[in-house]
């Protein structure tokens, strides 16, 4: 593996790391009331645009470079409060997201069991205890560097809220 397969294959191991513990659940275990079904999983996937491709979920197009990584589902917990889960979906590509090398869906289940995708980029999704006037809370979009967008629900969609680092306001 190159060199630059390796930074990116630990950054992809990291990116827990990022998050929240109480969004991620530890290795191997589920969080209580966290886990998908294998057809509510399929489901997410379906509505990120994920397709399965040889047993692996994929969405990017990566040619096949050795810092590809498939989809997989990183974190599930309910963030506005409905009683429905969210899902955090990362799929790992130089190619495809550049120097942040992993591209997130932040998904949201459907009273009918579908699933809308309520933000998507590159980098590293962390959620923040912050929130607007809607019942979404804000996230931050980590990556290269030491100024990280915030994004706020609007109330249709998540918008550009402010920059920081470790929470402090900065500029990119």
């Amino acid at each position: 593996m190159k060199r630059t397969g390796l930074i990116l294959a630990a950054a992809l191991l990291l990116a827990p790391a990022f998050l929240p513990k109480a969004l991620v659940a530890p290795l191997g275990a589920a969080a209580p009331g966290a886990a998908l079904s294998p057809v509510e999983q399929a489901a997410a996937f379906r509505g990120a645009g994920f397709l399965m491709v040889r047993g692996k979920w994929q969405a990017c197009g990566d040619p096949g470079t050795e810092s590809y990584m498939p989809g997989t589902i990183e974190a599930v917990r309910d963030l506005n409060g409905d009683g429905l889960p969210e899902a955090v979906i990362i799929e790992g590509s130089g190619f495809c997201f550049g120097a942040a090398g992993t591209g997130y869906w932040l998904m949201s289940q459907r009273p009918d069991q579908t699933w809308k995708v309520m933000s998507r980029g590159q980098g590293i999704v962390q959620v923040l205890p912050t929130r607007g006037a809607a019942k979404w809370p804000d996230i931050e979009i980590g990556g290269p560097g030491f100024c990280f967008q915030v994004l706020r629900w609007n109330g249709r969609a998540y918008v550009h809220n402010r920059y920081q680092y470790e929470g402090r306001a900065c500029r990119p």
